[in-house]
């Protein structure tokens, strides 16, 4: 065996975590707001978090955002997407999967879980939402999410009449 020098890459194989998350957002009127929390690092993020013995992402993620916001009346809409990534953490390598869903509420104020680090909660236009978000995953979680907001709040086309032609 090699004893690894200082400063030369862990040949440890990273931890696993699931987590679930949401990327909440309300209608006032015509305009569409997302909801965005503030961590201990004073970074812009989703409300996410571990997902529980027994549960499936989505009741994780229904139940992370509620805790974690304080909002009530919490409604998935779809699911959009699953990211992964790789992050030191107490010297330890963390290999995170979360999965988000576009989820919609009614209710405006939020309640910000101090004791898990949650700073802050703001709700944000989307553009200024991709403005505030600490990292590029995010973003483009966010874009997405945009892209199934704007279908779901735009009325499908009618079908096409056939007609038959006149005999």
């Amino acid at each position: 065996m090699t004893p690894s020098r200082p400063g030369a890459p862990s040949r440890l194989p990273a931890r696993e975590e699931v987590s679930a998350g949401g990327i909440v957002f309300r209608r006032d009127g015509e305009r569409t707001f997302v909801l965005l929390i503030r961590d201990s690092y004073r970074n812009w993020g989703f409300p996410k978090g571990h997902i529980e013995a027994g549960e499936d992402p989505e009741q994780a993620a229904l139940r992370e955002v509620g805790e974690e916001t304080g909002l009530g009346a919490l409604a998935i809409r779809a699911a959009v997407e699953t990211i992964d990534w790789e992050f030191r953490f107490r010297g330890a390598r963390i290999h995170k999967t979360c999965h988000f869903f576009l989820i919609e509420t009614e209710h405006r104020r939020t309640a910000p879980q101090h004791a898990e680090g949650i700073t802050a909660c703001r709700w944000a236009t989307f553009d200024q939402a991709e403005q505030m978000l600490a990292y590029d995953n995010a973003r483009a979680v966010l874009r997405q999410a945009r892209a199934l907001v704007m279908d779901l709040l735009t009325p499908s086309a009618p079908p096409a009449s056939i007609e038959s032609p006149a005999t």
